[in-house]
């Protein structure tokens, strides 16, 4: 049976995806029909219900519930890893929510909890991820959401960090930061969504457990990356929650849900969250 599935040609998508696309592990009769974009083209993607199985932002999750399911492995999750606000130059923190700030998509993890920090910060452009430096660098915002490979490039191009949203959630939660999860459609035959979560928890498993034996994959999606920035990357986002979210990781994950209810950031949830 072929599924479609998504995910970003980032490293640590390419990384955990590697041993399952390239049938380096047992993947009990499935194939994948792989589609590479953007997260926010991802989270678009799972709005429409186009793909069998995907990755997306977990504040997307919250849209896409009626379609979805989450799977246990794969999720970007953990901490020190929250995306970073940034400027040419410090701003006071009173003076962030009046900033023109390019954001890597409106439904991103990383824009939930901007708004959540700074629920007044109204004025948003979304830019594909990596153009946000340079829109930054020639003026066109005041200050810059970033994500990915970025938050260890920055520095070297003379911006500056405002704040650490990652770290702001973990000191006002005292949990890890859930930032992308992988999702299977709802209407898959029960059966299958389970050998979709035994095949991907194979695949990362695979990938923590023999990292040198992926980088071919991850290098030829990684284009110019400083191999030193894709180990970091890789490191900063595949962790034991990538294995398994564990109950410390759904409570996270539940946490966020909870906070955008309150906030109304999300329509009401009437389906279960988690693959049971």
């Amino acid at each position: 049976m072929k599924l479609t599935l998504g995910f970003s040609p980032c490293p640590n998508d390419t990384f955990i995806f590697d041993a399952l696309v390239h049938q380096k592990v047992d993947t009990e009769g499935l194939e994948f029909d792989v589609r590479l974009a953007d997260v926010e083209e991802l989270n678009q993607g799972a709005f429409a219900g186009t793909l069998d199985i995907t990755k997306l932002s977990y504040h997307a999750l919250g849209y896409a519930l009626d379609k979805y399911v989450l799977l246990d492995s794969g999720s970007a999750l953990g901490n020190n890893c929250g995306p970073l606000l940034i400027a040419r130059e410090q701003v006071p923190r009173d003076q962030i929510p009046g900033l023109h700030i390019a954001i890597p998509g409106k439904y991103t993890t990383a824009n939930f909890l901007l708004g959540l920090a700074f629920p007044e910060a109204t004025h948003k452009t979304p830019l594909l991820f990596s153009d946000i430096e340079d829109a930054l660098l020639q003026g066109r915002v005041d200050a810059g959401l970033i994500i990915h490979e970025n938050r260890f490039t920055y520095e070297s191009k003379g911006l500056v960090k405002l704040i650490d949203l990652g770290e702001y959630w973990e000191t006002q939660t005292q949990m890890p930061i859930p930032l992308g999860g992988i999702v299977v459609r709802r209407d898959l035959n029960p059966d299958i969504q389970h050998k979709v979560s035994r095949v991907l928890r194979r695949s990362v498993d695979f990938a923590l457990d023999n990292p040198r034996q992926t980088l071919s994959y991850v290098r030829c999606h990684a284009q110019e990356m400083d191999e030193s920035v894709m180990f970091q990357h890789i490191g900063l986002y595949v962790n034991d929650y990538s294995r398994s979210l564990g109950q410390r990781g759904k409570a996270a994950v539940q946490l966020l849900f909870d906070k955008a209810l309150m906030l109304q950031l999300i329509p009401p949830v009437t389906t279960p969250i988690f693959l049971t």
